[in-house]
């Protein structure tokens, strides 16, 4: 960009078809452009895409209505109030509403330039926490061998460094190492990053393992969630539904457990285990997004709060209240908390590192304090 902060494009699909691919790409972002055709408008998969937006946290973003070119200016001011319209409740009702046309070039300017500006305002991904970068991608190069791509939600990556590939635990070493096309020695969280990786095939690698160094994060097959349960969504959710759970580059089935209801009705909220037939890498506050197989198939999303749990007795006053401490406490009583359900035998510093959002140096400090 013209101040010299680079920017990482991350294309996802527009069609509903593809919605789950749209899911995956969105998950490491940190600047949404809503992108709307001016001779089509406002689409229903476009309402499914601000949606899953909206459930993954997303802070920022600008809309974008492209092929201008093609409508008359009557017809593009009702484009812009329908959009108007669609972004009054979500974090885009302030957002810049940009129009341009890429055959004619009015317009590219101005969104070269917004982008610049809003960059600015992105809050920098840490790199002290865990190194985590699900895959998005596997691919071999000739002379290179195996390739992974995705995004680093956190942490850092160096080149030469052994790396593990979650769930199946198979480890390699970073042979090579490109942050946007271009070879490093080290990349870091907010990055999209190429890693050449030796000692692994390809074929022992699936779009939504997750990259990370050795016996630093467990895979898990169930969470304590608390779940969002979207207005438009057809019918009530009943307890032990299954739907198809997504997170990072991951897709899997999820078996829903309410804890504390027997359904929640459109527009509710409440706290959930889910029990995926897949396992999956996740840490606490990770947002997920929950589909079906209807007309409208994004029904949901919501946030981790425990990646380790046991099986839970449900109604349970107990259960609810570490839950409750779980999504509205500090990381401080989060760490207690976990100390405390430990009991006699205690904890390890790696399994408080897989079930508390903080960088292992924080967890440290708390601790030396807590002592």
């Amino acid at each position: 960009l013209p101040s010299g902060i680079r920017l990482g494009i991350i294309d996802v699909p527009g069609h509903e078809r593809f919605v789950k691919h749209m899911v995956a790409g969105v998950w490491g972002i940190d600047l949404v452009a809503l992108i709307i055709a001016a001779d089509e408008g406002v689409m229903p998969q476009t309402k499914e895409h601000l949606d899953i937006c909206k459930l993954l946290k997303v802070k920022k973003g600008l809309i974008v209505l492209t092929k201008i070119d093609l409508v008359e200016r009557e017809l593009l001011e009702l484009v812009r109030e329908e959009v108007t319209d669609i972004a009054k409740d979500t974090f885009l009702k302030d957002a810049p509403i940009l129009a341009v046309s890429s055959l004619t070039g009015e317009g590219i300017p101005q969104l070269i330039s917004t982008l610049d500006h809003l960059s600015k305002e992105i809050e920098e991904r840490s790199s002290d926490g865990l190194f985590r970068l699900p895959i998005d991608r596997i691919f071999v190069m000739k002379g290179f061998g195996t390739v992974v791509t995705g995004t680093i939600v956190s942490g850092k990556l160096s080149l030469g460094e052994t790396v593990e590939i979650l769930p199946s635990g198979l480890e390699g070493k970073v042979r090579n190492l490109q942050v946007y096309n271009q070879p490093m020695e080290e990349a870091t969280a907010g990055e999209r990053a190429a890693v050449n990786l030796q000692g692994i095939e390809t074929s022992a690698i699936e779009r939504g393992d997750v990259l990370v160094h050795p016996k630093t994060l467990t895979p898990t097959s169930l969470l304590d969630v608390y779940l969002e349960y979207l207005s438009i969504a057809p019918r009530p959710l009943k307890h032990r539904t299954q739907q198809r759970f997504h997170m990072g580059t991951s897709s899997t089935t999820a078996s829903i457990f309410l804890l504390d209801r027997e359904e929640l009705a459109p527009g509710e909220e409440g706290f959930a285990q889910l029990r995926l037939e897949r396992s999956v890498v996740s840490f606490p506050q990770d947002r997920f997004v929950i589909r079906g197989s209807g007309a409208i198939q994004t029904l949901g999303g919501g946030v981790v709060l425990d990646t380790h749990p046991i099986k839970h007795r449900r109604y349970s006053p107990p259960v609810i209240n570490d839950l409750i401490l779980l999504k509205d406490g500090s990381s401080e009583q989060a760490i207690n908390q976990y100390i405390l359900r430990s009991g006699i035998a205690g904890i390890s510093f790696g399994d408080l590192l897989n079930r508390v959002a903080m960088p292992p140096n924080e967890i440290q400090t708390i601790l030396r304090k807590m002592i």
